[in-house]
């Protein structure tokens, strides 16, 4: 299993202290995934990757990461349990990057210039394949 989208939004912080800003920040997320996603929700242990790229002022990558994991509950994955492994990269849209090897999307998101969140998602591994 292999699935990824890019969200072409900043990303709003799990310590948002406005709910509903995070509420539509989750709608947002699910309805882009949405757009390519085919199929059901994947029931084995999933590896979830996130690359954010950033204009100024960044968001914490650890404070994205659960709004965008609960937001794919039901579609990508049957229950956020299932999120074994978590990447998560934040990078200035200013950075010099090889494109050549990065995925398509990552590209798109690099070249639009606007902030925004590349998702990969992919099957888990053996943990010692990680190590």
């Amino acid at each position: 299993m292999q699935f990824d989208f890019l969200i072409p939004k900043r990303p709003v912080s799990l310590q948002t202290r406005q709910r509903s800003k995070l509420q539509n920040w989750q709608a947002f997320v699910r309805a882009e995934a949405s757009k390519t996603w085919v199929g059901t929700p994947y029931s084995g242990n999933v590896h979830l990757t996130l690359v954010y790229l950033y204009d100024t002022d960044p968001v914490d990558t650890d404070n994205i990461i659960k709004p965008i994991q609960d937001a794919l509950i039901g579609l990508i994955y049957e229950d956020d349990s299932l999120v074994t492994d978590v990447e998560s990269h934040r990078r200035s849209l200013s950075d010099t990057f090889d494109v050549a090897l990065c995925p398509l999307l990552l590209v798109r998101g690099i070249i639009s210039g606007i902030e925004c969140v590349y998702v990969r998602i992919n099957s888990a591994k053996a943990l010692e394949s990680y190590l």
